[in-house]
């Protein structure tokens, strides 16, 4: 029977999105408890946004003593929690300059204006004329904007007309980004390794060659790195992988560390000085309580250890899932904490198998109908890991492996 509290959001909730049916009430840890009492695994972490785990106990007390000295005053004032916040965020990415915001989409349409007034004032790109290159698959953010530069038919549909000034070609080919680039290109905007897309991992040295092409064409690398920032990838940010450093980065999720929605654009000087009084703000954005709490979360990253745990464990879970044999899985793929499994949708269903797995006391979400996410809580451990494994495996085998029903 369905819970009430389903049934009273379905009332009064717009329909924009699908959950799966448990209702969900306390959560520790990697764990999450339902409203009546049952106890799952969190192999989701809310997109990347729960990276330090359920309630963890340092960001909580950063929390409710900042709560209970100041919240939010606007920027229209300064506080003493801000400043110290947005030093470590740029030392520890080595980015000059940070503008905080709330939500990723804020983060990333920040840096879609700051691209184009660098275009104008630094590049001379013609006025109203600046490009900004995207990746097919991409996924930035919900607004009318981003949609718009979207090339998954559904996030368009219905929500135009759609301003323009963005050229999308296929992700994980450099030699494209290098055809697409014109004297008006401002920026590329790319995932290190693409989310919502399907956990899509780029080509090693991808981004290298990214950097490169960027820099020698006077062009703006900006790295979305909203999921795969701050550990999740194993290491701090996804682009350490090749040693590169982008020109902007956006973080987002974790920054907030599961408590509040945190984020930021960072940039070199010359790009951030575009920005002057009034060209661009947010009544949250920057507050001193979520100042507090993000500088809490980046303090838990600071001697390495949640990351180095992230590359550990992410190596243990694809192992795992990469030794089960089962004709349904078509691949594995992901880095550190942020898989994709990959399964063929006329076999098993990825919906399907994400209610198996809850049915079964681990939370997943799939995307694109056919790929499952695991990206667990970075504080996960190898025990953890090997009960999640048993619980995969447990699913795979209440699927038929000859004479494969069709699951949808």
């Amino acid at each position: 029977m369905s819970s009430p509290r389903i049934a009273l959001e379905d009332r009064y909730c717009a329909h924009n999105y699908a959950p799966l049916p448990v209702v969900l009430s306390r959560g520790r840890g990697v764990w999450l408890w339902d409203e009546d009492g049952k106890r799952y695994m969190d192999m989701m972490s809310a997109y990347s946004a729960v990276s330090f785990g359920h309630s963890h106990p340092a960001l909580v007390t950063a929390l409710t003593h900042q709560a209970g000295q100041l919240a939010v005053t606007s920027r229209a004032f300064y506080s003493d929690q801000l400043g110290k916040f947005l030093q470590l965020l740029c030392e520890m990415t080595g980015m000059a300059k940070a503008l905080p915001m709330n939500s990723g989409t804020e983060a990333v349409e920040t840096s879609l204006k700051a691209a184009r007034k660098w275009a104008y004032q630094v590049k001379g790109v013609p006025d109203q004329q600046a490009q900004i290159i995207v990746c097919a698959g991409n996924f930035a953010g919900r607004s009318t904007t981003i949609v718009g530069f979207s090339s998954e038919a559904q996030y368009r549909d219905g929500f135009g007309p759609f301003d323009g000034g963005f050229v999308i070609i296929p992700y994980g080919d450099a030699a494209a980004l290098e055809a697409a680039i014109t004297s008006r290109t401002a920026a590329f905007l790319v995932e290190p390794i693409q989310g919502e897309g399907g956990i899509i991992v780029p080509p090693d040295g991808y981004l290298a060659q990214c950097r490169e092409i960027c820099t020698r064409r006077n062009v703006l690398l900006i790295c979305d790195e909203v999921q795969t920032g701050l550990g999740r990838s194993g290491r701090l940010l996804a682009c350490d992988h090749e040693g590169i450093r982008p020109d902007g980065l956006i973080l987002g999720k974790a920054l907030g560390g599961g408590l509040l929605p945190v984020s930021a654009f960072l940039a070199r000087s010359d790009v951030m000085d575009v920005f002057t009084p009034g060209d661009h703000g947010s009544t949250f954005g920057g507050n001193a309580l979520s100042a507090a709490v993000a500088y809490a979360a980046l303090s838990l990253l600071r001697d390495g250890e949640l990351i180095e745990a992230a590359e550990l464990r992410g190596q243990q879970l694809r192992a795992g899932l990469r030794a089960i044999r089962h004709p349904a899985v078509r691949s594995v793929r992901g880095k550190g904490l942020l898989i994709g499994l990959e399964l063929d949708p006329d076999l098993i269903s990825a919906r399907t198998f994400c209610e198996r797995l809850m049915e079964n006391g681990v939370l997943s979400k799939e995307t694109h109908h056919t790929v499952v996410r695991f990206a667990p809580p970075l504080i996960i451990s190898a025990d953890e890991v090997d009960a999640a494994l048993h619980i995969i495996e447990y699913v795979f085998a209440t699927f038929p492996t000859t004479h494969m029903e069709v699951c949808t």
